[in-house]
């Protein structure tokens, strides 16, 4: 069976539940392991015959972790089937939903010295109830400002599972 690691720098969660759906849907084909790049992994490439680094935004940004493994990694990356998907809240909306409309992932695209070929956005969730005090009023601002959900009591999941299937077997065809 091949195998396929799937790399992840999640805050809340979303990123990790995307791919495990990601994981089911490969699951005839590739026998997967997921990695947590906070973790700081050392990753021998060889191991796998693809990866998929999916990664999630907060207050505007990537995390710095990620940034650091493709320095890190970024012959291993160029030379590999790798593919990236970011995750964030304002790809709920139309137009913000594809890599072109995603200002998170032009914006990464600037930055990093890897260049994915297959890549995507997913619309994350909110997770009101799970916030600590600061995150969830930082949240509930932002949220006003772009006319999403702010009842504090309220989990929403805006993930849009049919755009994570067809990534997955574009994945797989990779």
């Amino acid at each position: 069976m091949k195998k396929a690691l799937l790399l992840y720098s999640s805050r809340e969660g979303q990123t990790v539940k995307i791919l495990r759906f990601i994981e089911k849907e490969l699951a005839e084909i590739y026998q997967c392991e997921l990695v947590d790049l906070h973790e700081t992994p050392k990753v021998d490439f060889t191991l796998y015959d693809k990866v998929i680094i999916g990664a999630s935004v907060r207050y505007g940004h990537l995390n710095k972790k990620l940034y650091q493994f493709i320095e890190k990694n970024l012959s291993e990356l160029k030379a590999g089937k790798v593919a990236f998907f970011c995750v964030n809240l304002t790809a709920r909306k139309p137009g913000k939903d594809t890599p072109e409309g995603s200002v998170y992932v032009q914006k990464f695209l600037k930055l990093s010295p890897w260049q994915p070929e297959l890549m995507d956005v997913f619309a994350g969730a909110l997770y009101y109830p799970r916030y600590r005090f600061f995150d969830r009023v930082m949240i509930q601002f932002i949220m006003k400002m772009t006319g999403g959900e702010t009842d504090a009591s309220k989990e929403v999941e805006y993930t849009n599972w049919e755009r994570v299937k067809a990534f997955s077997a574009r994945f797989g065809a990779f």
